[in-house]
């Protein structure tokens, strides 16, 4: 599992800010139990392309502090909300390519319909409430998501991919 950035552990939860990639595996495992009959996974990663754009890569950046207080929260509302054992949520900062995850959750609960609820809330919630911003880089500009890219002017180089 990688070296937390941030974390805590609470009631069994783990919840994490990491800069390497996220070990799917491991936090499957943490969550599951012996009386669990269900694990339900959200795997958040990043695409190619942004409202019709081609895009090179992401950086997330995050008031961490403030960001794991908020996905504590988020974890303590899943407790009191959802019949659910366990809950793993993990979410990158930094520099991701294509194709990498920027965001895992892991819900386990004793039945399917309680960890399905769960992890949809808590990626719902997650997205609306914790200050972890995204930056999407594209051949012709970058722009922080949900922002709006102004248009280039027509003698401006193009971005190369990172490496």
């Amino acid at each position: 599992m990688s070296t937390p950035l941030l974390g805590t552990s609470s009631i069994e939860d783990l919840l994490l800010l990491i800069r390497e990639p996220i070990d799917h595996a491991a936090l499957v495992a943490h969550v599951r139990g012996a009386g669990d009959g269900a694990v339900v996974t959200f795997d958040g990663c990043v695409r190619n392309q942004s409202h019709g754009r081609r895009t090179l890569y992401l950086d997330y950046e995050a008031y961490e502090s403030m960001a794991l207080s908020k996905i504590r929260e988020i974890a303590a509302a899943l407790h009191e909300k959802f019949a659910i054992h366990v809950v793993a949520i993990a979410h990158r900062l930094g520099h991701l390519e294509i194709g990498e995850t920027s965001v895992f959750i892991a819900v386990s609960a004793p039945h399917r319909p309680a960890a399905f609820e769960a992890c949809r809330f808590a990626i719902d919630t997650l997205k609306r409430t914790v200050p972890i911003w995204k930056k999407e880089y594209f051949e012709d500009g970058a722009v922080w998501a949900d922002g709006e890219l102004p248009p280039a002017p027509p003698d401006t180089p193009i971005a190369k991919p990172a490496s």
